[in-house]
């Protein structure tokens, strides 16, 4: 770690240094036994010295894939995510991938309610980007067991399809978790939503 020096606070008002957001962290609901005592207000006359601070900057790692949790394929989505058609809320995962759709990391983007999930092109991207994924595959359950999609799943469908053109993030899939006969429905294997273009 190394130290950053901030120099000396100007004259009236505090300029804060970029890290002062620590300090300001140990504030509680304004109780002033939990509030650091360096941090008390100068007189205009007498300039306040900043503080030293530490901080470590952690650079992205390549992120290894087990060579087995490969999606290629609706039936592999439906392998990795099988577990949430038990579930009694809709939950909305995403697979990230690498380039070689080899499986980065699965995340659950929202827990919903018995009959929806709320999800934001904002949310399912944040995770693509924090794990350098070049493709996603995004999931949902269907709590009743039914896989027919919705008005809403087609809708959100086409949102974060064009969200990831923009992005440079290939949305793979939308795969639809259920149980029964049918207990996965794939949307590109459907032709319910394009893709691709």
């Amino acid at each position: 770690a190394t130290p950053l020096r901030a120099g000396t606070y100007g004259r009236g008002w505090p300029v804060f240094p970029p890290v002062v957001p620590v300090l300001l962290a140990s504030f509680r609901a304004g109780s002033e036994k939990t509030r650091p005592e360096s941090t008390g207000w100068q007189s205009k006359d007498q300039p306040m010295k900043a503080k030293q601070f530490s901080f470590t900057t952690t650079l992205p790692m390549v992120k290894e894939t087990d060579p087995t949790a490969g999606c290629r394929t609706p039936e592999d989505a439906h392998r990795l995510l099988t577990d949430t058609a038990q579930l009694a809320q809709e939950a909305f995962t995403v697979l990230t991938l690498n380039r070689k759709y080899r499986v980065l990391d699965r995340h659950l983007i929202s827990l919903g309610i018995a009959d929806a999930s709320l999800v934001h092109p904002r949310e399912v991207f944040r995770a693509a980007i924090s794990d350098g994924a070049c493709a996603i595959v995004l999931s949902h359950n269907h709590p009743s067991g039914d896989t027919t999609p919705s008005a809403e799943d087609l809708r959100i469908t086409r949102q974060l399809v064009e969200a990831g053109k923009i992005l440079d993030i290939e949305v793979l899939d939308h795969v639809i978790i259920g149980r029964g006969e049918r207990p996965f429905l794939s949307l590109r294997e459907s032709g319910l939503i394009s893709f691709s273009g």
